[in-house]
């Protein structure tokens, strides 16, 4: 058994006995599912939360730096020949499929904030993204300087990139933006909403863009259903919501409709009129999955592993060129990131 097949049956058992576990002890699915008709639908926060992409000339270079910072990122392409694939290896392709995780050894990401933020709500928001820390090897550190997360608190919504990708922005640009932030903001809404944009930063992608919670969502009500909402056009929606993610690109559990990275979305947008549930703050397997990928103990032991089967070329590019994303332009793109 290769060391991917050994980090899948882990990640395997490990779903199965949180779902045990739940099951036994904890709120059971049919008990969230009742809690969540109670409550309203709307993305995992309000305003709808969007996950930052680069631009399309950066794509190549967030690769490189990713595979530098942990070398696992980079695809595994080895057993592809062997199978007889016949595999386009452009930068561009290789780069869409490049994981974007810190690496299995301790890490601080230092934090600064834009704007003149108070102490109290400084420290509050920090406490929240290390909430990650409890199982995970990785921590947010305030920093008087430049931090590698950079939050804004600036009108335009709620939205983060992915991981390594925050080594990619310029230094006075944001890497996280939480709108309108204050101390007078719900604790559950730190909870869903700073836990769910320290996940992105974490490398943690949308978790509603599994495949296989894809399939259950019914496009033209969710092209409605997002323009009402949130103001969203169909490329929008296309590149949030309906494009699933690439099973080689992630470390992968079974899909988890209640994991912190997960949009809650009505049942007036699936096929089997049933809501994907969403979470409201991170789970068991949440944390679980972070300890396992970001360990705090056994550094050199851990490998996570993707899948190497290859059923087609169509699959390897996801539809990413309708991904919008800030243009600074190439003149203020960083020059030395390690």
């Amino acid at each position: 058994m290769s060391d991917a097949d050994r980090i899948r049956a882990v990640l395997l058992q490990i779903s199965e006995l949180i779902r045990s576990v739940t099951q036994e002890g904890g709120v059971t699915e049919h008990e969230h599912f009742e809690e969540a008709e109670s409550r309203e639908y709307h993305p995992a926060s309000t305003g709808g939360c969007t996950l930052k992409l680069l631009p399309r000339r950066l794509l190549v270079r967030a690769a490189e730096v990713a595979t530098k910072v942990n070398p696992v990122n980079a695809p595994v392409l080895g057993p592809l020949a062997a199978m007889g694939v016949s595999l386009p290896l452009d930068p561009l392709r290789i780069a869409l499929l490049t994981s974007k995780y810190w690496g299995p050894a301790t890490r601080k990401l230092t934090v600064s904030f834009l704007e003149s933020t108070p102490a109290n709500l400084r420290a509050r928001i920090v406490q929240h993204l290390n909430a990650w820390a409890a199982s995970a090897g990785v921590s947010f550190v305030e920093t008087s300087g430049t931090g590698d997360v950079r939050i804004s608190r600036g009108p335009d919504g709620f939205w983060s990139y992915l991981g390594t990708d925050i080594k990619l922005i310029p230094t006075h640009l944001p890497t996280m933006n939480l709108d309108a932030f204050t101390m007078n903001t719900p604790e559950s809404e730190y909870r869903r909403v700073i836990r769910h944009e320290a996940g992105h930063t974490l490398g943690f992608p949308h978790e509603h863009m599994r495949r296989e919670l894809v399939a259950r969502i019914d496009p033209a009500k969710a092209y409605a259903y997002f323009l009402r909402t949130q103001g969203w056009d169909k490329a929008t929606v296309d590149q949030q919501v309906l494009t699933p993610l690439d099973d080689k690109t992630i470390f992968s559990t079974p899909p988890d409709q209640t994991s912190i990275m997960c949009y809650q979305l009505p049942a007036s947008i699936t096929r089997d009129g049933q809501p994907i549930l969403g979470g409201v703050d991170i789970n068991g397997t949440d944390s679980l999955f972070a300890g396992l990928i970001y360990p705090k103990f056994g550094f050199g032991e851990v490998k996570a592993g993707r899948k190497e089967k290859v059923e087609g070329e169509a699959e390897l590019v996801p539809t990413m060129a309708q991904a919008y994303a800030q243009d600074w332009g190439a003149a203020q793109d960083p020059q030395h990131i390690m």
